[in-house]
């Protein structure tokens, strides 16, 4: 199989440069691929910013994600338990599709424009039915600097009612931090994207024979959290609204995710589901059980920060302690709850 690339270049980086994918291109040889070039174009505008060093080219299909399939038609790749860095090229995050009868949907994106190229690699061996909508389960760069590439072969790309504006206040600082992060070499080409179909309450989605429920949620893990429900499997990607292994990271309201999460797994959600891909970790675990460890890491925060308060304690000494129990039970521990001791004890403050 060939598939067509532009290879893009920073000239002030030392001259890096990266083959970045041209989706919709796919043929079974090179010829079969110019041509398709030939007949159809492709826009490069929104490439305008970097160096192109060689005209469009047709080469061998390159890296596609691993991932697996948990239930019928639908698949999961598993990111590592990691902070993003040059190693991994930001690979850390949980990422999955469905393929319906007519279409499929992508449900998140990767931290880096090549995550979504080898998400869309991953796609095309597994069929060739249209790509008709990537689904962005909250606002962090790491579910979301991936979806151009899915943008650039036509798909929808929802969000969250909060998502457009969340993106447009944080968009510098994203590309920057996980530029510096990665390194030129793995984040070279990556952009945002427009969202082109949000959600405030629930929208269902038709894939031909089967159906995803998408419900936008109140302020919790961040204000952007959206969840997808396939009936037909009981797969229920959370996002992450619940995280496994990696330490939870609170950039909302610890009450807000405390209600959603007793929601979700209460009566907000269809009975039929039995299974639940979480944001990092997993990659699948049963439902509701799969939230446990998630509620007791939010119940054992709220409940020593609301002490800390009430003894009087300063933030700073209160972050050394604050959760400190649930530590053995997370990985990125360190990295990440001091943090949310923060936004637990300036929100609970005000109680």
């Amino acid at each position: 199989m060939y598939e067509a690339v532009i290879a893009l270049c920073l000239v002030a980086a030392g001259d890096i440069c990266r083959d970045n994918l041209l989706p919709g291109y796919e043929a079974a040889d090179k010829t079969a691929c110019e041509a398709a070039l030939d007949v159809t174009p492709p826009d490069l505008s929104p490439f305008a910013e970097y160096t192109v060093t060689d005209p469009v080219t047709c080469k061998p299909v390159g890296e596609a994600l691993q991932v697996d399939e948990i239930a019928p038609g639908v698949f999961v790749h598993m990111g590592l338990i990691e902070e993003p860095n040059s190693d991994n090229r930001g690979d850390v995050t949980n990422l999955g599709f469905v393929i319906g009868e007519t279409s499929v949907v992508a449900i998140d994106s990767g931290t880096a424009r090549w995550m979504g190229e080898a998400m869309w690699r991953a796609i095309r061996a597994r069929t060739d039915k249209p790509l008709s909508h990537v689904i962005l389960t909250h606002m962090h760069p790491d579910h979301v600097l991936g979806a151009a590439v899915f943008a650039q072969a036509g798909a929808q790309v929802i969000g969250h009612k909060a998502l457009p504006r969340a993106l447009a206040d944080r968009r510098v600082n994203y590309l920057q931090s996980l530029d510096r992060l990665i390194g030129p070499a793995g984040f070279l080409g990556t952009q945002t994207t427009e969202i082109t179909q949000t959600v405030d309450d629930v929208l269902d989605i038709d894939l031909g024979d089967r159906s995803l429920r998408i419900n936008a949620w109140p302020v919790a893990h961040t204000g952007t959290d959206l969840t997808v429900q396939d009936a037909e499997t009981g797969v229920f990607f959370a996002g992450d609204l619940v995280f496994h292994l990696h330490a939870p990271a609170l950039d909302g309201s610890v009450l807000g995710w405390q209600q959603v999460l007793q929601d979700i797994t209460g009566d907000g959600l269809s009975p039929d589901m039995t299974q639940v891909v979480p944001g990092h970790g997993g990659p699948v675990l049963a439902w509701p059980i799969g939230a446990a460890a998630m509620k007791s890491y939010l119940d054992t925060l709220a409940t020593d920060t609301r002490r800390a308060i009430a003894m009087g304690e300063r933030l700073g000494e209160a972050i050394d302690h604050i959760a400190a129990s649930e530590e053995p039970n997370w990985q990125l521990f360190d990295a990440y709850n001091p943090r949310n001791a923060t936004v637990a004890f300036t929100e609970l403050e005000w109680e």
